[in-house]
């Protein structure tokens, strides 16, 4: 069965950067900045892009490109059939259950897309919390949405590589940075937005800490989607000319760009009417239709509330998009099936872990652990498979993978010119400095240190 390829170096770096740009960067960085020091952990973060993050796309980049094929497979020919194979089997399930739990906070931004279309996010604040309580508690609207997003996205990943995930993501990507640079510049005039922007970019080194260290560390580490066999999957559809090291860097550029401009948008708002970000849905879903509401006016409101959650579904599309490829890619190779068809084997299976998921927020009491279904999704992944894939496919590469293999992939046969010392300071990061990151990344994020 013929398999796909990126067709142009503006495709590779759209669609790779697409699977890493999410939701996490609208919400999750700018409130860690804003706890963790400004721009002193903006600085720490970028350091642990450079030692942890580049260096761990490269790997998943490696085994994807060399082999040439979906994520197990990949494992399993580069290992010669030995238990390296569960490797690429665990990025699968791993994302496959992130899918499933992502695609409900996806319907929830695409509910809000709606709801800000028909106007219905204006209002005091007690009126717009209450609002995303009875919405999220719902026994099948945030069902519906949910499904309905993970349906989109198989339209898109259905249609293959290049005419699916290709063309759709050098189509959003641009959009979501069109709307995400508009976004800046409304929030960045407003009056007293200025002190949002220090509060963004003045380091302040008196919150530096270990723990800060590690909290740059994970998130360095789950911006770039490390662990969950995307870059695998794509970099098995980059072509023998694609420069691996340089598209990594791009990449991370983007990526980390992305995520100081988001907060760009949200401190300068939020500074404007005195209002602090916070985590989780609470910021995307209850303090910013007041920063809109209290910042601007009506007309001016209700238009930046359309475009911030437009550029919430694009961003969370571009995201599920990745994660659904991994497993179709799985299916329709190793069960020999239509991608059609195997997309819907997924799409079935993601489906079905959302509605659980949507329905454990509140609708229905579904427990693990003492967790909701969607909260022990959340946390599985998050603290034990994703760091756990990622450990081992930087061991694999480091130790296992013959050095020549390495090399002529970093290399492209030779095309490429990279000292030597490069090479050896990419095989000590990937033996040795990822894989203890990484421990301390689990460990912190267990509560263990």
């Amino acid at each position: 069965m013929e398999r796909g390829n990126f067709r142009s170096k503006l495709g590779i770096i759209l669609a790779t950067a697409g699977s890493a740009v999410g939701l996490g960067n609208v919400w999750r960085f700018p409130y860690m900045v804003g706890e963790n020091g400004g721009a002193a952990f903006i600085l720490i973060y970028i350091g642990c892009i450079l030692v942890l993050g580049v260096p761990g796309m490269v790997s998943e980049f490696i085994v994807g490109r060399h082999a040439q094929a979906n994520a197990a497979r990949a494992y399993d020919k580069l290992s010669g059939g030995r238990p390296w194979r569960w490797v690429g089997y665990l990025g699968i399930l791993t994302s496959t259950i992130i899918l499933g739990f992502y695609a409900v906070v996806a319907g929830w931004c695409l509910q809000y897309l709606y709801a800000a279309l028909v106007g219905h996010v204006n209002g005091s604040a007690d009126y717009v919390r209450q609002y995303f309580v009875n919405f999220s508690t719902h026994p099948w609207k945030p069902v519906l949405w949910g499904v309905a997003f993970v349906l989109v996205t198989h339209v898109v990943v259905a249609r293959g590589v290049q005419k699916g995930i290709e063309r759709v993501s050098r189509l959003l990507m641009p959009i979501l940075l069109l709307l995400l640079f508009i976004l800046v510049v409304a929030s960045c005039m407003l009056p007293g937005a200025m002190e949002g922007v220090r509060f963004l970019l003045m380091p302040d080194f008196s919150k530096l800490s270990s723990s800060v260290l590690l909290d740059a560390l994970g998130q360095a580490f789950f911006s770039l989607s490390l662990g969950t066999a995307c870059l695998c999957t794509y970099a098995s559809y980059f072509k023998k000319e694609t420069n691996l090291t340089a598209s990594a860097g791009q990449i991370a550029v983007l990526d980390t760009g992305i995520a100081i401009l988001s907060g760009l948008m949200i401190f300068p708002a939020a500074a404007a009417v005195g209002v602090s970000p916070d985590s989780g849905p609470s910021l995307i879903f209850i303090t910013l239709p007041n920063v809109f509401t209290q910042a601007f006016t009506p007309a001016i409101g209700y238009v930046v509330s359309i475009m911030f959650y437009a550029l919430m579904v694009f961003a969370a599309l571009t995201s599920t998009i990745s994660m659904h490829e991994i497993g179709t890619a799985f299916f329709t190779e190793e069960l020999k099936q239509p991608r059609n068809r195997s997309a819907w084997i997924l799409t079935t299976v993601a489906s079905v872990l959302c509605v659980f998921c949507a329905l454990s927020v509140g609708a229905v009491d579904i427990r693990l652990m003492g967790f909701s279904l969607m909260d022990f999704c959340d946390l599985l992944t998050a603290n034990f498979m994703l760091p756990l894939g990622s450990m081992l496919t930087c061991l694999f590469v480091g130790w296992y993978i013959p050095k020549k293999v390495v090399v002529s992939e970093l290399t492209n046969d030779g095309t490429l010119h990279m000292p030597t010392l490069l090479q050896r300071y990419f095989l000590l990061t990937v033996r040795v400095v990822c894989p203890l990151l990484i421990a301390l990344i689990m460990l912190h994020q267990t509560g263990i240190i």
